[in-house]
């Protein structure tokens, strides 16, 4: 299985959730979820597994649960299908 980890900052209590474009290797997300008790952490995880076609269970926070900036590691999906979500919406 194809393991691999994502870099992503997350604008918390946005007026929608989307994923909006690449900053170099970061991913720019927005969730209107708060910041508090790992909700825009969750909401972060949910996009993700949209956008890429595999469970929530396969996408893990790793680093940066209390930051804007955090790294996941997603196993399944390809980078490729995700940069292919990003320039469609």
């Amino acid at each position: 299985m194809n393991v691999w980890t994502l870099k992503v900052r997350v604008t918390p209590r946005a007026s929608r959730n989307e994923i909006e474009s690449w900053d170099g290797e970061i991913l720019r997300i927005r969730v209107t979820a708060p910041p508090a008790e790992g909700q825009a952490n969750e909401a972060c995880r949910d996009l993700l597994a949209k956008a890429l076609g595999v469970p929530k269970s396969k996408i893990v926070l790793v680093q940066g649960a209390h930051h804007r900036e955090k790294v996941f590691r997603v196993e399944g999906g390809d980078r490729q299908v995700l940069e292919q979500f990003v320039l469609q919406h």
